[in-house]
């Protein structure tokens, strides 16, 4: 399994494959339009992520081996895609890896310059949702 730097590395490169940013911005939507969609039974609204214009569900669990499975889904195009990145990135990780994970592919590819305000706060409350769900099952497995 690839490390969460190796991953990011990965979708560095995706990206830098494109100057512009309605290409990337394209990309972004192919990546969401591939993301599978959640149960409605945890499009709830305890799974909302506050702080997101549009409305994102993040929902995780615990599986066999200790590491924490995400879904998510979003009701905008965009951030659908966003979310598949972050899904990506730290889906399938144990709480450790996820708390101690170096964020850096949001920068790198220009993500964060190209959102709107609003946006970009969406996208720091999706981080620390993933980041708290980490750090509720590390104190949960003692």
């Amino acid at each position: 399994m690839l490390s969460i730097s190796q991953i990011q590395d990965e979708i560095i490169d995706e990206f830098s494959q494109f100057d512009d940013w309605m290409d990337k911005y394209a990309l972004l939507i192919d990546l969401g339009n591939s993301l599978v969609p959640i149960d409605d039974k945890y499009k709830v609204p305890q799974n909302v992520i506050e702080g997101c214009q549009s409305r994102v569900w993040l929902t995780a669990e615990l599986d066999g081996d200790r590491r924490i499975i995400y879904q998510a889904e979003s009701d905008a195009i965009l951030v659908k895609g966003i979310v598949a990145l972050l899904l990506r990135v730290f889906s399938g990780r144990t709480p450790d890896e996820i708390l101690n994970a170096d964020l850096y592919f949001v920068e790198k590819i220009g993500l964060r310059e190209h959102l709107s305000p609003t946006r970009s706060n969406g996208l720091l409350s999706m981080i620390k949702q993933i980041k708290l769900y980490a750090l509720a099952f590390k104190s949960k497995m003692g």
